[in-house]
């Protein structure tokens, strides 16, 4: 439930999407609307110019202009039409048009908003109406107030909008409603808040989010590279990424087979009957690639893992003894995202799931999830997430199953909470339609909620593939199943690693953990010795013997983020020692190389987190 400081944020965003509307309007008279929103932090307005140009350069005065009106003291009126008033008032506004016509086909009220402002142009009447197809909620006027009356500078909170609180930052383009067979739009976005320091304060993070970025992070460090001619969406992963991915793969498989899981290999494509007998041909269509004909019959590349896993489980009859039986795949998977939405890494076309399905007694289903919450909070922590914003996702209004199968899984799922004293927020109505869901988002370095590890009751698939087992009693029961990723994809989860740790990875997960940099020719060879002892103990290391400076060659470590730098001269070979730089400190440490060799050692054993 939103608190009042959230609505009236919700106001001040949605007003703001009307005025940067009117703005643009002023400056290009000919442009076509399409609608503006609210969304997280801000809002924007998508808008149709035909043939006049408009770049980020023009973002600037724009705002002004805004900035402007808002110090005019408008007024936002909220009317209700007719559908002939409608046409009217919007007959040269063809997105409007299309609005206005579904709305009237279900019989929904056609709202507006009407705006007296200023004209920007000389030659224009001194004041004109700008009129919105908009069902709210908007201020009451754009100047601030409390208690009606002006607020003044620093005075407290005020249900107008503060100009200093807001920004336009970027134009993208955006398909009318979603669709790529519509017409693209050109989507303004704006950022509000309300104060200047919350605004100021959000583009800070948002400036050390860049830096951030995994997409350049991963293409500096050697992690992956996307290409045209491969096709968007399919990231290839570069040595160093291999070596990232399998080492998170084989953690991955050492802690799931201690805790029990059985590991299995499904192929990437399956018959087209499979899909429509698990539901995800009507219910899942849009997602999926189009089948492909194989021998008369048509396949489809698989969108999910967890057909084949019930596949197995049927493939023999299992005992009550047998249950909780627990499914593993690092499987990958192939859905269908549209251009506009890929994203480096974070949205791609073609990804590794953490895959698991778990299948459990009615009886037994609290305690498995209890085990299972706490084991993912486990693998979470070991890669250095600790903080989470965790949602418990209630039945929605559309739903498989009946009342009692419902009250029991949503149960379950609030037991394992609370028994693992985790703190959580309800979302009424926002499980999937065969069952409640845990959903946790980790806190990153800026404090961002990223969604990573869900785990969902499923009372649909077990009814589908009708599976069952043999109780105690001798007579068949309908098992329950649980999916689960901790992870979530692969692919994503590395991007939220990189950006995480700004690329400084913690050691144990660093494709490359020591630089080996000799000081001159004349110590090569006890710098090849370094290396080999540490390939000997299983360290991953690189010997940099470039035609370069020491000081270039330092540089260029530095710049890959790796943890430690060992620099041998002539006094470290008398020695028989290293002298060492760790990642992100200046003092240098002098030690024995069996010392060191010690120290990292340790250091991966337990994965340690900077």
């Amino acid at each position: 439930m939103k608190n009042n400081n959230q609505n009236r944020l919700e106001k001040i965003r949605h007003s703001l999407s009307h005025l940067l509307a009117m703005t643009v309007m002023e400056k290009f008279p000919q442009v076509k609307l399409g609608i503006g929103p609210v969304i997280e932090n801000g809002f924007y307005y998508d808008f149709d110019f035909k043939k006049s140009a408009i770049s980020e350069e023009n973002l600037p005065e724009i705002e002004k202009q805004i900035k402007e009106l808002i110090k005019k003291d408008l007024k936002f009126k909220k009317e209700t039409i007719s559908l002939t008033e409608a046409k009217k008032l919007f007959k040269d506004q063809p997105y409007k048009l299309e609005l206005i016509e579904e709305l009237h086909r279900a019989k929904k009220p056609i709202t507006i908003y009407i705006t007296s402002f200023p004209r920007q142009s000389a030659s224009s009447p001194r004041e004109s109406a700008f009129s919105d197809l908009c069902a709210g909620p908007h201020v009451k006027s754009t100047l601030r107030r409390a208690q009606g009356k002006l607020l003044r500078r620093g005075s407290g909170q005020a249900d107008g909008i503060n100009p200093e609180a807001f920004k336009l930052v970027k134009i993208a383009g955006a398909y009318w409603r979603g669709s790529e067979k519509n017409p693209m739009l050109t989507r303004i976005y704006g950022v509000a808040f309300g104060a200047k320091k919350e605004l100021e304060n959000y583009l800070s993070l948002q400036a050390e989010a860049e830096k951030r970025d995994h997409r350049v992070l991963g293409e500096k460090l050697e992690i992956f590279t996307f290409d045209e001619e491969v096709g968007a969406g399919l990231p290839l992963w570069l040595p160093k990424g291999a070596i990232l991915r399998h080492l998170i793969e084989e953690f991955l498989f050492k802690e799931l087979t201690e805790e029990g899981y059985q590991w299995l290999i499904s192929p990437h494509i399956a018959n087209l009957n499979l899909w429509k007998t698990s539901g995800h041909w009507g219910f899942y269509r849009e997602n999926m690639y189009p089948p492909i004909k194989i021998d008369k019959e048509e396949y489809l590349l698989k969108p999910m893992n967890c057909p084949f896993h019930l596949k197995v489980y049927n493939s023999k009859i299992r005992s009550w003894r047998d249950l909780p039986l627990r499914f593993a795949e690092l499987g990958t998977v192939y859905r269908y995202e549209r251009s506009g939405v890929l994203h480096g890494l974070t949205r791609v076309r073609g990804f590794t799931q953490d895959d698991a399905h778990i299948f459990t007694t009615p009886e037994g289903l609290s305690k498995e999830l209890l085990r299972l919450l706490n084991f993912a909070t486990k693998i979470l922590k070991t890669f250095g997430f600790k903080d989470y914003k965790i949602h418990l996702s209630t039945r929605p209004k559309k739903y498989i199953g009946t009342l009692k199968s419902w009250d029991k899984a949503t149960k379950a799922l609030e037991y394992a909470l609370k028994e693992s004293k985790l703190k959580y927020q309800i979302d009424p109505g926002e499980g999937v339609f065969y069952g409640p869901k845990i959903d946790i988002k980790i806190k990153d370095a800026l404090g961002r909620a990223l969604q990573c590890t869900t785990i969902q009751v499923d009372l649909n698939l077990p009814e589908r593939f009708d599976i069952f087992y043999i109780d105690n009693k001798g007579k068949k029961q309908r098992p329950i199943m649980v999916h689960r990723a901790i992870l979530g994809s692969l692919e994503r989860f590395i991007g939220v690693l990189l950006e995480h740790y700004s690329g400084a990875l913690p050691l144990w997960l660093m494709p490359v953990q020591v630089e080996v940099i000799n000081v001159g020719a004349a110590q090569r060879k006890y710098a090849q010795l370094v290396f080999n002892e540490l390939g000997d103990n299983e360290i991953r290391a690189e010997l940099l013997d470039k035609n370069l400076t020491v000081s270039k060659r330092i540089r260029e470590a530095e710049i890959q983020k790796i943890p430690y730098i060992i620099v041998v001269g002539e006094k470290e070979e008398k020695n028989e020692t290293v002298s060492i730089r760790e990642r992100g400190r200046r003092d240098i440490k002098e030690m024995s190389l069996g010392k060191f060799i010690e120290k990292i050692k340790n250091e991966i054993e337990t994965k340690k987190i900077s």
